[in-house]
Formats: structure tokens, sequence, C-alpha cells
């Protein structure tokens, strides 16, 4: 028996096109693969250091309750002629100490945003969190003329929703690499020498302004003086940021700070 095959040849043509264009396109995507990663936007992160050449330093105050410490260290930072550091305020202390606030401005200190309620940001709804951050960025920018655009999370807890929805009210959530862990009130030469100690070049520094530190204020002009001997500037974090890129590293959640935040790293 004799089997008769007829082909149409306008389909044959169609279908090798089609072929052709598909497979092209898997080439292009195959070799150009590694360029649209580098296009690709990164998820927003935490900034806990700079990487940078320079013998640059930031030391920043966190303050959230009490009012004994505040006006010591900023007496320190006039007497040691220390023009360029960052504090940040929690709005209920910021509501609560408005004299504070304004010698802190009219010194021309950076000031960033430690949030409203003093809890674990990562624990909260998306709409509650935005709404913390709000609320502070409300108050802060009412008593200072202007939004701050750094944040330090209460804690210094975050996740990927915190960092998401921080970035998308225009804030660079700022953690720290070295920790004076001043709050723990230690001793004196017990906080300079964990700051000089693990200071390095890009680094940010954690310090306090609460009344819980109650040695900061007294080991903070040595620890002013062994830095400059050791030929470090300070910058305040907005100026470390804005003068290189920050680290490829991400840190998206607590859990991955942990990690950073341990004796290896800090």
């Amino acid at each position: 028996m004799n089997h008769f095959f007829v082909f149409n040849g306008r389909r044959i043509k169609k279908a090798f096109f089609l072929t052709m264009a598909a497979m092209l396109s898997v080439a292009v995507i195959w070799v150009e693969k590694n360029n649209l990663s580098v296009f690709a936007p990164h998820p927003p992160s935490a900034v806990y250091n700079v990487p940078t050449d320079r013998k640059v330093i930031a030391l920043t105050f966190d303050i959230s309750w009490g009012e004994k410490r505040a006006e010591p260290i900023l007496e320190v930072l006039k007497a040691k002629n220390v023009e360029n550091v960052t504090f940040f305020l929690s709005a209920p202390w910021s509501k609560a100490h408005p004299d504070l606030v304004k010698k802190i401005a009219d010194a021309g200190y950076e000031i960033g945003s430690h949030g409203h309620k003093h809890d674990n940001y990562s624990q909260y709804s998306e709409e509650e969190i935005r709404r913390q951050i709000t609320i502070a960025d409300g108050i802060l920018r009412d008593m200072t003329g202007k939004s701050p655009s750094l944040i330090r999370l209460p804690n210094g807890d975050f996740d990927k929703r915190v960092l998401r929805i921080a970035d998308e009210l225009n804030y660079k959530v700022v953690q720290w690499d070295t920790d004076s862990l001043d709050w723990k009130n230690p001793g004196v030469d017990t906080i300079v020498n964990r700051v000089v100690e693990k200071a390095h070049e890009g680094d940010i520094v954690l310090l306090h302004a609460s009344d819980s530190s109650k040695q900061t204020h007294q080991a903070l002009p040595e620890i002013i003086d062994q830095l400059r001997a050791k030929g470090y500037e300070f910058v305040t974090v907005s100026q470390l940021i804005n003068q290189t890129e920050t680290k490829s590293k991400v840190v998206q959640d607590r859990s991955a700070w942990n990690e950073l935040a341990s004796p290896y790293f800090i």
C-alpha cells in the first residue's frame, strides 16, 4: 500500500520561523543572564558599616528615655570639638524633651529616627510598622523642621517587611558594627577599650545617651582622644554613606543581623 503525505508549505514556513524565534529568545536570555542580574534591583538592606580606605568613623547615640545623660554628652562633644555625630531620637522622648532636641539640632548634629513605640517592629503588622515610623517622622519633622532620612529601629530589630516599608518611606535603616555595650555599665575603661579596639575604617559605633547608660559621658572623652590618636576623623552616618557605596552584604532580618553582630563581626 502506498502512503502519500501532503505538506502545507505555508504552515511549514510559519512553524519554522516560530521555532527559530523561540530558539533565538532562549539564546539571548542565556547570553545576557549575567547582565540581567547586574541590573536587577537589590532588596532594601540595613547599613552596619561602609567599606572605605579612609580613616573615618561614625559615632552614634540612641536616646529613648531620661534627661540626665544627653546634656553631659553634648558638653563633651563641644569641649572636644567633635562636629559630626548622629543621634537617633525616639519620638516620645523628643516630644518630652524639646529643649534637648533643640540643643542637638542647634549644635548641627545629625538627627535620625529611633521610631515611636520602643518595641520590636518585626512583630507588628505591616500597617502598624508603617504607622509607628510615620508617627515618629511627623514628631521629629515638627520639632526639627525636616524629616529624618535615617532610622535605627528600637532594639535594632527588623525583618524584610520593616526594611521594605522603611525604604518606601524614604528611610535608610542603620545598624552598627561596633557595639560599646555601654548600657550594661561595665566600667569606663571597658567601654573605652571595646570601642577603640574594635574600631575600623568606615565603622558605625553604637553608644547611648539614655539615663540607663551612666558611664558613657565619662568614657567618651577618652574614646575621642584615642580614636583621634589613631588618625580617625569623625563623620555623620549620612556623610559616611555618601562618600562611598555600602557593603554588598545584605541584612534583611534580625536573625541575619545576630549573625553579623556576633563576636566575630563586631
